[in-house]
């Protein structure tokens, strides 16, 4: 950043916020080398978070981040993005500062979770760590390439019980008046967080676009009002340092939506902790609904019933014979395997588990007429009455539901040569299909023939370097 010149009016901007000597802090901290995190996925670990991050320690140089109990600081040289691990989706990575939006939202199992604005992924993954596999999560993001790197990272990090839409905000508030009992709203900003790492946060930036985004915060804000049921939880962030996206934002929400309440408000700051900064609100919604707002709920029920009646009078018949021929490949490759409260879907040739909340309302009618980037968990494709089972599958599942697993330590020759999409040889009395794993984490299927395991990781995720 010494060679970036910063925006005159965004000086005078933080020294009106700060002060001159705190502003002088805060903007020598742009000449500080950046830090770097990743978050461990509770999904995966086989052991408590401490005692996994012990044990890469020393390749990665990993320091707890203090206000993330599963963020780790790591060393830039150690580049984790490169270790097996990752494709395994044993952790995020993730700039630390943001860490703190999801630790504050506090899902809980079982419950019902929006994050609303959610590529690329990193609260998403970390809601989803929290809740455990139990509840339901729908992750939204509105640009459909976003959305598809978004749904990449659900399946890395084997999530079940996420439904990836790309809707709207007045389409989803449409379909899901006060159906959710946490709503996580990382809003889109003017990313004044973003400066020190990327030059064209600078270039964009405008005291225009800072009022642009907190007008379209606010109006994303009046659509989570109607989602949220009364008693629960919306925790808004930002990664800008301006009030008018941060306070004035919340303070305009509350005086608008009485029946929210400010739980707590934070910042981080990148001169007085180790992250790029963040702003915080968790705000709760009173039983109390205001007029307005019990108005917009009553219609956007009303239509929901409606549409839910006229779709289900003709929905199709139950895919008896799909879910069957999962069943028969599960029993013979994951007899371990159990899926959880949900219905199967298709699209085209893929067969797909939608996740329910445990004795909950949601259903294949609540995602008709909306754009859906990942309708739950891919269990695989249907190929002339047989199914191949997905990748997202190989993914979601532990190596002890497994029939058989090959599993070789992080830097041997056959995890290289599994991740290049090379054959392996039959080391024990393996199969048909089973897994290949690191450390016994899955990294995807192989199919057992002849002595060789045919390599079936996908091709787009192959390494050549």
């Amino acid at each position: 950043m010494k060679n970036v010149q910063l925006p005159e009016a965004y000086v005078r901007q933080m020294q009106a916020l700060l002060g001159r000597e705190e502003a002088e802090r805060f903007l020598d901290s742009y000449n500080d080398a950046r830090v770097y995190g990743l978050r461990f996925n509770p999904l995966k670990c086989r052991q408590p978070i401490g005692n996994q991050a012990a044990a890469l320690e020393q390749p990665f140089h990993l320091e707890p981040v203090p206000w993330c109990k599963t963020g780790y600081y790591y060393d830039e040289a150690a580049r984790p993005g490169k270790h097996p691990y990752h494709t395994a989706g044993l952790y995020y990575i993730q700039e630390p500062s943001a860490m703190s939006a999801a630790e504050l939202l506090d899902a809980q199992p079982g419950e019902t979770v929006l994050d609303f604005a959610a590529a690329p992924g990193g609260k998403t993954t970390q809601i989803a760590g929290s809740m455990n596999g139990e509840g339901l999560l729908i992750a939204n993001e509105i640009h459909p390439a976003r959305a598809k790197i978004l749904s990449e990272n659900v399946e890395r990090l084997g999530i079940r019980n996420a439904v990836v839409t790309n809707a709207a905000p007045h389409e989803l508030s449409r379909k899901f008046p006060a159906f959710f009992d946490r709503i996580m709203l990382d809003s889109p900003c003017s990313g004044e967080g973003m400066f020190r790492k990327d030059e064209d946060a600078v270039s964009e930036w405008s005291e225009a676009h800072v009022t642009y985004c907190s007008e379209r915060s606010s109006e994303i804000l009046d659509h989570a009002a109607i989602m949220l049921k009364p008693g629960g939880v919306l925790v808004y962030s930002t990664c800008t340092f301006n009030r008018a996206e941060n306070e004035d934002t919340i303070e305009h929400f509350v005086a608008k939506h009485p029946s929210f309440q400010v739980e707590q408000m934070e910042r981080l700051w990148p001169h007085q902790v180790r992250g790029e900064g963040h702003f915080v609100a968790r705000l709760r919604k009173t039983a109390e609904v205001g007029a307005e707002e019990q108005l917009a709920v009553s219609g956007s029920s009303k239509e929901k019933r409606r549409d839910r009646d006229k779709r289900a009078a003709g929905r199709v018949k139950p895919l008896a014979a799909e879910l069957a021929l999962f069943n028969s490949f599960a029993e013979q490759a994951l007899p371990g395997f159990t899926l959880g409260p949900g219905e199967p879907l298709r699209f085209g040739d893929a067969l797909y588990w939608l996740p329910h909340q445990a004795g909950g309302s949601f259903g294949a009618a609540d995602i008709d007429g909306l754009k859906v980037a990942r309708p739950g968990l891919h269990l695989g494709d249907i190929r002339k009455n047989r199914l191949e089972p997905a990748h997202a599958l190989a993914l979601s599942v532990h190596s002890d539901y497994a029939a058989w697993v090959q599993s070789y330590e992080p830097e041997s020759p056959e995890i290289a040569a599994y991740l290049r999409g090379e054959t392996l040889p039959v080391t024990g009395n393996a199969m048909s299909w089973g897994l290949v794993a690191v450390d016994g984490l899955p990294l995807g299927w192989a199919k057992a023939s002849g002595g060789q395991l045919k390599n079936h990781l996908p091709k787009g995720l192959r390494r050549f370097n």
